[in-house]
């Protein structure tokens, strides 16, 4: 299995199951075998990296950081000092055998076996009186079998002699020859192995206290993010569950009001299309008498002779003029577009949900202190007007807030604060303005002091590891007591200036309101007065050939205007034509 394809350990509590055995490899679970070090400092077995290099670059199988690999083998270098571990770990877990008498020992002897250096053999207790009891064996160097020493730590491979100095320079280990073959200056870098072993230890155990304090800071660190991973999903479970109940009750809220709207405009509509068949059954009626007066007319001016017309054309005139002025509804009583402001209607809808500000009144935010967002009022056809934003705060009788409270950035507040009074103008709310961001930001000057001052502590305490004097806490805590009441007290002071200001919105809203509709009535004249020059024209298109006729009988009546009189023929082809185009 150790020459296979492993997947990267994916979870915490993954690893922290992996890692119980500092000598047991993370990828075949098995004692280390040529263990190779990554530069994430992460070691494997060189079985289980072998054949997962690509260009040069071998990726740690837990963390993901990239190692260059140098040589053929596609492998990292051996870890030597985890190599030596793994090997005294074998060494220890072995059966130990005396060299004597071939008793094996269990490991709770292993604490009263010997073993001799200068032999090379381990010997029990007994056989060390029995066989090193002569004076030949009195500079045998005999010690405890855990605190044996291995040649090959013991003498210089290069010269078969053991190793008496310690060079500091070079970080080895030195024979008698190696010392000699030494240049003069880099002796003395050279100390005994017993110094060199005292300050080795030294600087040891500095390199183990780092080491320790960034292990318990990672494990604070560690406690931390799966303290916060936990209140990240609650925070998103509770999130999810607001967004579906907010948006269960505006589903409701929508279909009852898409409910009430859809009345409104069947309403609308069947009242509409009521008047306009009323009124279309009115004008259909009128149109037979019309044509039928327009034809008598035009043929009895083609067969009546001067008599005839003297006796009988004033009595024609006259009822063609009572015709005209009998009160016909020629335009539409109302208009054919049906307006049921939905947008403003779901907008109002809304506002109890979404905690959205109205036009008019001011109503508390989700927060406290804070602009809210005002709805857009649709005017008739469609088209969106401007409305006054009107700021959006609690009502007297709520508390001050300390949770997330604004809905308009304070660098957008700062910027419209300050377009406001470049303007110049001398108002109420230009002077509270002014008073205000000088208040502010005396009040934000001192709260990051404080801020500054528990951020220095919080880098004492946490990195540093200091002791924090109680005084010092003690006195943040009471100058922030302090700030709270001046907030406080500027907030009161804020909300006691809402009624003086309410009633300069409401007196400019009106006058927006009654300017916006005096320009949507004068749109609305305009538009009545295309259509009335519209129906004027219509009109005398349709009574020109009856003009024409007129002046016609005029010119019979009158001898001198009379004009050759047309033929018989072309007389019938004109009432035909006339005919065709009433029709």
């Amino acid at each position: 299995m150790a020459g296979g394809i492993f997947s990267p350990l994916g979870s915490y509590s993954e690893l922290e199951k992996a890692n119980c055995h500092p000598l047991v490899c993370l990828l075949c679970h098995e004692p280390y075998q040529q263990p190779c070090l990554l530069d994430c400092y992460h070691n494997f077995c060189a079985s289980c990296l072998r054949g997962r290099a690509c260009d040069g670059r071998l990726h740690c199988p837990l963390c993901g950081h990239p190692s260059v690999v140098r040589g053929g083998t596609g492998l990292p270098p051996v870890d030597r000092l985890l190599q030596f571990l793994v090997d005294s770990s074998a060494d220890s877990e072995e059966d130990v055998q005396c060299a004597n008498c071939d008793r094996c020992c269990t490991k709770a002897e292993l604490d009263t076996m010997y073993f001799c250096n200068t032999c090379g053999q381990p010997l029990c207790a007994p056989c060390r009186e029995e066989t090193h009891r002569a004076r030949m064996f009195a500079r045998h160097e005999i010690v405890s079998l855990s605190k044996r020493t291995k040649d090959i730590h013991k003498k210089c491979p290069l010269h078969e002699e053991p190793y008496i100095m310690f060079s500091t320079e070079k970080k080895s280990m030195l024979c008698i020859n190696c010392f000699r073959d030494m240049q003069g200056e880099s002796r003395a870098h050279c100390i005994d192995i017993e110094t060199a072993y005292m300050q080795g230890c030294q600087r040891l155990d500095q390199a183990v206290m780092a080491v320790k304090e960034l292990q318990t800071s990672t494990r604070e660190a560690i406690v931390l993010l799966k303290a916060m991973i936990e209140e990240v999903r609650n925070s998103a479970s509770e999130e999810e569950a607001a967004i579906n109940s907010l948006f269960s009750r505006m589903q409701e809220q929508l279909s009852e009001r898409k409910k009430t709207l859809l009345k409104a405009v069947q309403s609308q509509h069947e009242e509409k299309e009521k008047a306009f068949k009323e009124q279309l059954a009115h004008l259909a009626s009128l149109l037979p008498t019309l044509q039928v007066h327009l034809v008598t007319c035009s043929a009895f001016l083609s067969s009546a002779n001067k008599a005839e017309f003297l006796d009988l054309g004033y009595q024609l005139m006259e009822r063609l003029q009572r015709i005209v002025k009998l009160p016909h509804r020629l335009r539409p009583a109302q208009t054919s577009k049906i307006n049921s402001e939905y947008r403003a209607e779901f907008a109002r809808c809304l506002e109890p949900l979404l905690m959205l500000s109205p036009r008019r009144s001011v109503v508390g935010s989700a927060g406290g202190i804070g602009p809210g967002i005002t709805g857009t009022n649709m005017l008739p056809g469609g088209q969106c007007s401007k409305t006054l934003m009107v700021p959006s705060c609690s009502s007297p009788s709520d508390k001050m807030s300390t949770g997330p409270m604004v809905k308009k950035p304070t660098m957008h507040r700062y910027i419209s604060t300050k377009v406001l009074l470049a303007e110049g103008r001398e108002t109420p709310f230009a002077e509270h303005c002014r008073n205000y961001e000088n208040t502010y930001r005396m009040l934000q000057t001192e709260i990051q002091g404080l801020k500054d001052q528990v951020q220095e502590l919080h880098r004492d305490l946490t990195k540093h590891h200091s002791i924090i004097k109680s005084e010092i806490m003690s006195e943040i805590l009471q100058k922030s007591l302090q700030m709270d009441v001046q907030i406080a007290a500027h907030y009161s002071a804020v909300e006691m200036m809402r009624s003086v200001f309410e009633e300069v919105w409401e007196e400019t809203y009106q006058r927006v309101a009654n300017e916006q509709e005096i320009y949507e009535a004068q749109l609305h004249d305009l538009l009545q007065l295309r259509q009335e020059n519209s129906c004027l024209s219509t009109i005398t298109k349709q009574i020109a050939p009856y003009v024409r006729s007129i002046a016609k009988v005029k010119e019979r009546l009158e001898p001198r205007l009379q004009e050759p009189q047309e033929p018989k023929e072309e007389q019938a082809q004109m009432l035909l034509k006339i005919c065709d185009n009433n029709e």
